[in-house]
């Protein structure tokens, strides 16, 4: 008989939140919960654009983890919401490690998952001594290859019906560069014309993420929340931007990485992210293990992904023993 999936930890709050301020006006919001004397992991999300949610909190056992989790530069609940000013993959990387700083932390796991796993790698490469294990899902690197699939020709085909939505708000001459058509219209001074090429943009992304059904769609007219604006415009000014790294960096720089163990949980049928990527970092990493989930897309939340992710982080549990909270 084979063994019950695994599910999400129960429920927890923190018990410790705070705003930090970054320069430039930025000031993230920063929360810690589980152990407060436990074995440090950090959540990094997606994106770029999103924010944490409670669930992100329970995917790690709160008796063993001091977990941390923060909304990056612009996100969630951080401030200025949707700020594109200072907003760039390397400022990213300099906030996780002013965090490390913050927390006096000599050594931590970091968990992240599609763009959360391009901001954990690039974390990873710049500071190698720093990371103790790494836990990566749905693998983006930013590879033009990459971008093109999602937002050019490969999931347009299996997928036409949404495609033709997505294109939508963009004038014919825009549409053989979606990100690029879609750049004016982000960062448009009407908030009208944002919240509409947000709701497209967004959409595009929901209604690809999982093999599961989605759920039913706005009714046609409903705005964007500035959340969702906030998300679009800040995905867009990084892609638009090649996300500041260099054409392949993060496979090519995987070698940093040898010695520090690292679960790659990847969806065989990912259309946001497909496993190739996944695949060639594996190879790119030496000791990483890659495990391929043949039922499952992109979303976290898919039933043998999340099986896969908490079982990663309880084997990871071994490189600390740690005290229980009191």
């Amino acid at each position: 008989m084979s063994a019950a999936l695994r599910t999400l930890y129960p429920p927890i709050q923190p018990f410790r939140t705070e705003r930090l301020p970054v320069g430039e006006g930025h000031e993230l919001y920063v929360e810690c919960c589980g152990n407060p004397a436990g074995q440090p992991i950090l959540f990094l999300h997606g994106g770029p654009g999103s924010g944490s949610s409670p669930n992100h909190r329970r995917l790690f056992d709160p008796a063993h983890y001091r977990i941390i989790l923060f909304d990056q530069r612009g996100c969630g609940r951080s401030s200025p919401l949707g700020s594109l000013h200072a907003n760039t993959t390397t400022d990213l990387v300099a906030d996780i490690e002013r965090l490390r700083l913050h927390f006096r932390i000599e050594r931590w796991m970091v968990f992240g998952g599609s763009w959360g796993s391009t901001l954990a790698l690039a974390y990873g490469e710049a500071y190698p001594d720093r990371v103790e294990a790494m836990v990566l899902r749905g693998i983006f690197t930013g590879r033009r290859a990459e971008l093109d699939w999602y937002y050019r020709e490969g999931a347009s085909r299996l997928f036409p019906d949404e495609w033709e939505r997505f294109l939508a708000p963009l004038a014919p001459a825009a549409r053989h560069d979606p990100i690029r058509g879609y750049h004016p219209l982000l960062t448009s001074p009407d908030p009208q014309v944002r919240a509409r090429a947000a709701r497209a943009w967004t959409d595009w992304e929901a209604r690809t993420v999982s093999t599961r059904p989605p759920g039913l769609p706005l009714p046609p007219g409903v705005a964007a929340s500035d959340a969702a604006v906030a998300f679009a415009r800040i995905e867009n000014h990084f892609f638009v931007n090649d996300l500041w790294l260099r054409e392949g960096q993060l496979v090519e720089e995987a070698g940093r990485l040898a010695g520090i163990p690292g679960i790659i949980v990847q969806g065989r049928y990912d259309v946001v992210t497909p496993p190739v990527t996944a695949f060639d970092l594996h190879r790119a990493w030496p000791g990483s293990e890659l495990q391929i989930v043949e039922d499952a897309g992109h979303a976290f939340s898919e039933p043998g992904t999340l099986d896969r992710l908490i079982r990663a982080t309880d084997r990871l549990r071994q490189f600390r023993p740690v005290e229980p909270a009191s």
